[in-house]
């Protein structure tokens, strides 16, 4: 099994891992701007308990590697609209924004975090799991499991071993610099192209259901709707609601669930299942406000598996509606309460 200070090196294995931000929240809960997509400096310098100046050194280390993964610094009329779409109160001139991937990415790169180091061990332990998880036959030709295990083992020595010694030799190298740095791009592009392969395999056992989901929103997006609103009834329960009753499908008048807070208040939910890359559009929302003035709710949840959008976001805020988004709703299932619901 790789070592988790193998990420430090190996740029092409933190590349072929960007995407299992879910690790984060096994570590502990990442706690996300009101947009529920990013989280500032200090933010990242909270989660993984170390001074702002460290996450600043490394953006000026890695600066290209973590834009790539999501980071950006906002300014002018671009903050601006943030700042009013989002809620966030800031004064700066500026303002750095780190994606979940981001965080993630600063976890790979991070040497003097503890939390880091967890997050590494996770995510190899995630990697190592899907790497040695049996391949069944569902393509035409499979593929010889014992070439996929001389694949792993290249890809561990390349990465663990070969391309350390390279660099050693490089470091201390006069004439022959040129030549050493060409073959350890070499022996990079290598690794770069076993470790992709891997990938696609995983990709391919995901696709055929071969694979069981990780993390939490992932169980999430593995739901029915029913099954989505249950689990919604269950937190709202656990959050300390009563009377919590499911009407769902027609005769609802527009509330999925409704109930009353833990302090007698009385609430509607709204609930909506969708894959990631759709969104809560602002007539849905529109509609929704009608809900709550129908139920004369106290208190409105809209939750949704998929973001909202800006013109959705401020009719909530204008109306009184907490919009549950995919990261909050993460937060919510992973134990947190919803401020609303206090």
């Amino acid at each position: 099994m790789l070592n988790e200070t193998v990420l430090l090196e190996s740029k092409s294995l933190r590349e072929s891992v960007a995407t299992r931000t879910d690790v984060l929240n096994r570590v502990k809960a990442l706690s996300l701007l009101p947009d529920g997509m990013h989280v500032t400096t200090a933010m990242v310098a909270a989660y993984f308990q170390v001074g702002v100046k460290a996450i600043r050194s490394l953006v000026l280390d890695h600066r290209d590697e973590l834009t790539a993964n999501g980071y950006r610094v906002l300014s002018g009329t671009e903050l601006s609209s943030f700042k009013e779409l989002s809620g966030i109160q800031s004064h700066t001139p500026t303002l750095a924004l780190f994606s979940r991937r981001t965080v993630l990415n600063v976890a790979m790169l991070l040497r003097d975090s503890e939390t880091a180091r967890q997050v590494r061990t996770y995510l190899l332990d995630a990697e190592y799991t899907a790497r040695t998880q049996p391949v069944d036959n569902f393509v035409p030709t499979a593929p010889d499991p014992l070439d996929d295990r001389i694949d792993r083992r290249i890809t561990d020595i390349l990465g663990k071993a070969v391309v350390p010694m390279f660099n050693a030799l490089i470091e201390s190298s006069g004439e022959q610099r040129k030549e050493l740095i060409s073959l350890r791009d070499d022996v990079q592009r290598i690794e770069r192209k076993l470790v992709q392969h891997d990938v696609r395999l995983v990709r391919l056992e995901r696709v055929q259901g071969q694979r069981g989901l990780a993390g939490v929103m992932a169980a999430i997006d593995g739901m029915n709707w029913r099954e989505f609103e249950e689990h919604v009834a269950q937190l709202l329960r656990r959050d300390g609601c009563t009377d919590v009753e499911i009407h769902g499908g027609s005769g609802d008048r527009g509330a999925d669930i409704s109930g009353r807070t833990a302090d007698g208040r009385r609430f509607v939910v709204q609930c909506k299942h969708r894959a990631p890359y759709r969104s809560v559009w602002s007539g849905e929302m529109q509609k929704f406000v009608g809900t709550k003035t129908l139920h004369q709710a106290d208190v409105a949840v809209y939750a949704a598996t998929c973001p909202f959008s800006p013109e959705s976001l401020a009719i909530a805020a204008q109306a009184g509606v907490t919009a549950v988004h995919r990261g909050l709703l993460e937060s919510w299932s992973a134990g947190a309460t919803l401020e609303v619901l206090r």
